[in-house]
């Protein structure tokens, strides 16, 4: 059935659990014929052809998008109901269905995999086919029957793959970040934060292209890695705004084609409700459509705190390098034996990981931003892979900086001899000489110090260019680093 509701009397709805008690394959259609499909799945023809032709690798279309999906089915069937284009009961019953794919009641009977259509077509058509097999089975029909809830006609009224996705994609990427990714790196945040103002007066030897630098604080050192890490959480919050922007109601290429009037505004602003974000109408849905810059955005983002992360994680293993041939500067939690054949070895596991997913996730926006690349025309055919990435990389990092911090970040030490051994025996600390007696004397004393194997302050005074007392008052390691005596 598609156009105009009619007024005929609401069939029964059943309680059935989920599941579906059968064996072998039972036989679906779509416009292409019949197909054989698993008599124990809700999904039907074309989620099953997906199956056949598509079946690369074990990457599978993140769970979170047929979540997402749910919703705008849900938005959808709602809206077209109010209108009276669907009957009521079609329209509470697809919602009904969209509430257990929302929740994740569903998620086995969404098998296809991300290397499918680059529009998400059989994605789509997979959340159709399941929303109308599951209410069929809710009314007591029969499974494939496509009747009283027709996957197209009914479940997929005034959409299109090509409007529906990329505004899944939004919803999933938007609850990625704000539930997922920006909960777990603000605590990390604060944690790098929490440990510069405890550490705000540790003088510690600077190093600048892995060689000694002059002082200054640990505080200040990490206050450098909790700047970096907010900086990074207000560039992927600025991501946001660009991806509440949705183009449901543009149909095939934007136009809004058997969307009817004032569709996309009512789904839009059902969205909202439904989900507590503003969501809104994009500016220009041929833009939303033939590109995907919002979601390229939002890899950069990712990009941006991996980036930071990668150095934070890069400097405390190379600070906890050790304990006896490295810098041993940093003490960081033994969570673990490092070693299979070597005892008592402890390696910077958290670190380790940290940087493999940073690098994970800039080769995932490399391919988001190739992908996005590639829009032809009113479609970005690379969907899929966009999708996948971005939700990918969100969840990792996720996880990766909750880990971080719990197992790395709360329970690091200071080896305070360590430190304060290397200020005292630092060469760089002449810098603060050069005002007084010139770059060329400094430099001198700098070299003849890393020469003969001496202390800075006997090379020094052995060259007769200051007494003691001039050398004592004017190299202070804490107020070279900004602190008072």
């Amino acid at each position: 059935m598609s156009g105009r509701a009619t007024t005929a009397q609401a069939p029964a709805v059943h309680y059935v659990p989920i599941g579906i008690d059968a064996t072998g394959t039972r036989t679906e259609h779509d416009s292409l014929g019949a197909v054989q499909v698993p008599a124990d799945r809700y999904w039907g023809a074309q989620t099953e052809r997906s199956l056949i032709h598509f079946s690369i690798g074990d990457d599978r279309m993140p769970k979170a998008v047929y979540h997402a999906y749910g919703l705008v089915k849900k938005a959808a069937a709602e809206v077209n109901g109010r209108a009276g284009r669907l009957e009521r009961w079609r329209a509470e019953l697809i919602a009904k269905v969209s509430d257990e794919v929302i929740s994740g009641a569903l998620d086995a009977h969404f098998p296809l995999y991300v290397w499918q259509t680059g529009s998400g077509t059989q994605s789509n058509m997979n959340v159709n086919e399941v929303i109308s097999n599951r209410a069929i089975q809710l009314l007591g029909g029969t499974l494939g029957s496509r009747e009283p809830i027709h996957p197209n006609d009914h479940v997929n009224m005034g959409q299109s793959s090509n409007d529906t996705f990329p505004t899944a994609m939004h919803l999933a990427t938007v609850a990625a970040l704000t539930d997922q990714l920006l909960p777990s790196l603000a605590p990390l945040q604060q944690a790098l934060a929490d440990k510069a103002a405890a550490w705000h007066d540790v003088v510690k030897i600077g190093r600048t292209h892995l060689q000694d630098a002059v002082p200054l604080t640990v505080g200040q050192s990490w206050s450098g890695y909790a700047a970096q890490l907010s900086a990074a959480i207000d560039r992927i919050k600025a991501t946001l705004p660009e991806l509440y922007g949705v183009p449901i109601g543009g149909t095939a290429v934007g136009t809004g084609l058997n969307a009817p009037p004032g569709f996309a505004e009512e789904v839009t602003a059902q969205l909202a409700r439904l989900t507590g974000r503003p969501f809104v109408q994009t500016p220009n849905r041929f833009a939303a459509q033939g590109g995907l810059d919002a979601m390229v955005a939002a890899s950069a983002g990712l990009r941006a705190a991996a980036v930071a992360l990668m150095k934070i994680a890069n400097d405390l293993r190379w600070l906890a390098s050790g304990p006896r041939a490295g810098l041993n500067e940093l003490l960081l939690p033994a969570n673990e034996p490092g070693s299979s054949i070597m005892p008592g070895k402890i390696n910077p596991t958290q670190c380790e990981a940290m940087v493999m997913v940073c690098i994970q996730i800039i080769g995932e926006d490399t391919a988001v931003a190739f992908a996005g690349s590639q829009g032809n025309f009113e479609l970005n055919a690379m969907r899929p892979i966009i999708t996948n990435n971005v939700l990918h990389g969100a969840r990792i990092l996720a996880d990766a900086c909750e880990k971080f911090r719990v197992y790395c970040i709360e329970g690091a030490e200071l080896h305070r001899a360590q430190i304060d051994e290397n200020v005292s025996r630092s060469l760089m600390l002449v810098t603060a000489l050069s005002p007084e007696i010139g770059y060329d004397k400094a430099s001198e004393i700098a070299h003849r110090a890393d020469r003969e194997g001496t202390g800075l302050r006997d090379a020094a005074l052995a060259t007769g260019y200051l007494t003691a007392a001039d050398y004592d008052r004017i190299v202070n390691p804490r107020r070279m680093a900004g602190l008072s005596d």
